[in-house]
């Protein structure tokens, strides 16, 4: 069978991709409470690897089994998940919580919250804006920065995860402003 052979159709929901992000949407919940309850452990640890992991690899699934509606919406949206979840869970861990992801954390959000419309309005107009390659690698920056936090290795060394959360923040506007211009584009292609 090649890569390109469609298994499910366009519009299946219950397809192994789905299912894996689904897990990442049930274990988000569990890595948010264990950030704030024991951020730095390696269970903690453990518990985002598998969020990361299931991301890495629903991505394979559906590309070999061909991708669908229902993946394009439910993937994006466990990323948020995630690394939402996980930003704001480490904002607020401690008493202090981690002041230097408040800014990053409100940036990623606002980037969030301002797709999210852009994608819809073009929906409207019966446009899907594709994902830019560059996207999958900014949620793995994203990821990182959060890993940084609770690895026991490293998370006594803040400045790494500092350094990793404003790459991640340049990767996010960046991403933002190619999705507004190919939308842009397109719309302009389709008057």
């Amino acid at each position: 069978m090649t890569t390109r052979e469609r298994i499910y159709g366009e519009s299946a929901l219950l397809t192994p991709a789905n299912l894996m992000t689904i897990f990442r949407l049930a274990v988000a919940p569990l890595f948010m409470y264990m950030i704030i309850e024991h951020r730095i452990s390696w269970w903690t640890s453990g518990v985002g690897a598998l969020a990361a992991a299931s991301d890495y690899f629903d991505g394979i699934v559906a590309r070999r089994h061909g991708t669908t509606t229902s993946g394009a919406f439910l993937d994006p949206l466990a990323d948020k998940v995630v690394v939402l979840g996980g930003l704001y869970a480490l904002i607020v861990s401690r008493p202090h919580g981690i002041t230097a992801f408040i800014v990053p954390a409100i940036i990623i959000t606002l980037r969030e919250v301002w797709m999210s419309v852009h994608r819809s309005r073009a929906a409207k107009r019966g446009f899907s804006i594709p994902a830019v390659k560059i996207a999958k690698w900014k949620t793995f920056v994203q990821d990182w920065a959060i890993a940084f936090c609770v690895i026991p290795l490293t998370a006594h060394h803040l400045w790494i995860a500092e350094v990793t959360i404003w790459v991640a923040v340049a990767m996010t506007v960046y991403t933002g402003w190619r999705y507004y211009l190919d939308g842009r584009e397109m719309f302009a292609r389709a008057r």
